[in-house]
């Protein structure tokens, strides 16, 4: 027996030294961790618990048949991080440049089905040179495994891409089917085709992080869900974020009840909306003087910025908070805001998290740019998503709630169970202006003096309608609040909508306007 377990320790160590002290250095030389250092880092001490350490490659193909690949490029296995089980894959680069093969695949798939059996969630890091070129169709058809596992996991566990080196080509088609996808600056990079294919087809020249790094996906593509300067932030990050997540879709997310007393007044929110209906303001300090202990963890902070997406408490309970920016773009909803909210509307309401709506927009973002790049389409997705949620759905209407963008944001009319206004909204099929110009056109042309016509046409129109009193009295807003109590209120109504019962008529699934 001591010569077995001997054999067994040896064994062990050549797996637990991956591809080597120099692939093991090169990876230090680039400010990366190896991924181990990564699972390790990522959990609790001593909580992590390998599967499928001893797995080798079956390719004899050009050449791999002398060919060592320690744990098959891939670390798997379960472990915890604040105590709750989570499932992990790791791609080591430093065995084959972490390529996947057929068993590395495999290894991913079965860290994939444990964690849907166990109902957890499963954080993927990926650092990898791509398919194993040697094994041909048998690393195609890994890749296939893992979508088609995305996809059965999505809204079931929480699904977390975190990638920290390459990830090109077929491999980045797996962060895109999972819930975030977190990137380390200056170290990752995700595109479909590389900068050297690029070249030879289209004759642009571009380096890999011109292409696809993480502030490209964090600012332009809307790829990348958050973006960490290094290694150790990013982990960090990745922590907070499943601080907010339940473990499944059918448990809620943790309670962490602290000392901000849920009816605190806030007084000073009626100092942050300028008088003026013109003037920007930055909505983050509105949630941070409403929500528990002024702390907020932002979705796509630096993407489609004229709406923020963010996860917080209200009363210990994790809440999804949707909110029009002002100080970008005025508020108003484009492409990209709608498609940034309405998958985080649906990733919410997948796993049990109540939506909190916060609204001051004027409308949707005008252009032939805009029209012609389907923003009725894209906008019809958060209409969808809203209406499709059945988690509860609280409302404040700050400021301007005008037009489509009204009904689009959560309104009563796409299933909010409660619509709070603050005494400044200004509810409306459109502004003052634009409405005076078109009701009253003929009374200002024949004025003495149109100008001043005008103004008192605006001004009447501001009174009759540009107020939250209207929608009041046809039900569509329970309540014009002092935005001092919008805190109280908020959490009232949570505690009040916890047991919340919705169905929704029987079907397959519905048809996003994707």
């Amino acid at each position: 027996m001591d010569d077995k377990i001997r054999e067994l320790e040896e064994r062990r160590s050549k797996v637990l030294a991956g591809g080597g002290p120099k692939r093991v250095a090169a990876q230090h030389e680039k400010g990366k961790m190896t991924a181990r250092e990564r699972v390790e880092s990522l959990l609790d001490s001593g909580s992590f618990t390998e599967i499928d350490a001893f797995v080798e490659h079956r390719c004899d193909e050009l050449g791999m048949a002398e060919v060592e690949a320690p744990g098959e490029g891939v670390v798997i296995g379960h472990g915890t991080i604040g105590g709750r089980l989570v499932f992990v894959f790791a791609q080591d680069f430093t065995v084959i440049g972490g390529s996947l093969g057929e068993m590395h695949a495999a290894k991913i798939c079965k860290a994939m089905d444990l964690a849907v059996k166990a109902g957890a969630p499963v954080i993927g890091i990926n650092d990898s040179g791509g398919a194993r070129i040697q094994e041909g169709v048998d690393a195609l058809r890994g890749y296939g495994d893992i979508f088609y596992r995305n996809t059965l996991a999505s809204g079931v566990v929480p699904q977390i891409s975190v990638i920290m080196g390459p990830c090109a080509g077929g491999a980045v088609y797996s962060p895109a089917l999972t819930d975030f996808t977190v990137m380390v600056d200056k170290t990752a990079n995700m595109f479909i085709t590389g900068p050297q294919v690029i070249k030879a087809v289209t004759g642009e020249d571009v380096s890999a992080e011109a292409l696809g790094g993480a502030t490209v996906h964090s600012t332009t593509s809307g790829v990348a869900s958050l973006m960490f300067p290094d290694e150790a932030s990013t982990i960090a990050g990745v922590k907070k974020l499943l601080s907010y997540l339940p473990q499944n879709n059918i448990e809620d997310a943790p309670l962490a009840p602290g000392g901000d007393d849920p009816s605190r007044a806030c007084p000073g929110l009626k100092e942050i909306i300028p008088d003026q209906a013109n003037k920007p303001y930055d909505i983050r300090d509105v949630i941070k003087d409403v929500f528990d202990d002024g702390d907020f963890f932002e979705i796509q902070p630096i993407y489609a910025q004229n709406i923020v997406t963010c996860f917080a408490r209200l009363a210990g309970r994790s809440v999804g908070i949707v909110a029009n920016q002002p100080k970008v773009l005025a508020g108003v909803l484009d492409i990209n805001a709608s498609d940034k909210a309405s998958r985080f509307i649906r990733f919410c309401d997948a796993f049990n998290i109540p939506l909190v709506t916060l609204s001051d927009t004027a409308g949707y973002l005008p252009g032939v740019g805009q029209e012609h790049g389907g923003v009725i389409r894209h906008g019809a997705k958060l209409l969808y998503a809203y209406s499709e949620a059945t988690v509860p759905k609280l409302t404040v209407i700050l400021r301007k709630a005008y037009g489509g963008a009204y009904i689009a944001m959560c309104s009563r009319h796409l299933g909010a169970d409660q619509v709070f206004a603050w005494p400044s909204a200004e509810i409306a099929v459109m502004g003052p202006d634009g409405a005076a110009n078109i009701i009253f056109k003929k009374e200002i042309d024949e004025a003495a003096d149109p100008a001043a016509a005008r103004a008192a046409k605006i001004a009447e129109y501001k009174k009759s309608f540009a107020n939250p009193y209207k929608a009041a009295v046809r039900g569509y807003v329970d309540d014009v609040i002092d935005p001092a109590d919008t805190r109280n209120r908020l959490a009232r109504a949570l505690s009040m909508l916890l047991g919340k019962r919705e169905t929704r008529p029987a079907r397959k699934h519905g048809n996003i306007p994707l």
